[in-house]
């Protein structure tokens, strides 16, 4: 198999990893968080503004490493520095 094939490979299934896990830690956190802010809400209803206000600031939070990932997959599979590398190396042989 060519370097250029196995770079390709292992670059799909990284991205492929990187979104799984990524998406599936912030969705577990934004839900705990949810849950905790109703049971809170439920609780304490004269603190509605403030309990609201940080839940968003906590969940834009938990939701900015899910978008780091994509990020970070959408660099694998579309701007790889790796593949570059590899074909000027191939290509000089």
């Amino acid at each position: 198999m060519e370097s250029v094939t196995v770079i390709a490979i292992a670059s799909i299934i990284t991205a492929g990893a990187t979104i799984a896990l990524g998406s599936i830690g912030p969705a577990l956190g934004e839900g705990r968080a949810v849950s905790t802010a109703l049971t809170s809400l439920a609780q304490q209803p004269d603190a509605a503004n403030t309990i609201t206000r940080t839940l968003f600031v906590g969940l834009a939070m938990i939701e900015s490493i899910a978008i780091y990932c994509l990020v970070i997959s959408m660099i694998l599979i579309f701007a790889n520095p790796f593949w570059n590398h590899v074909v000027e190396q191939t290509a000089g042989k």
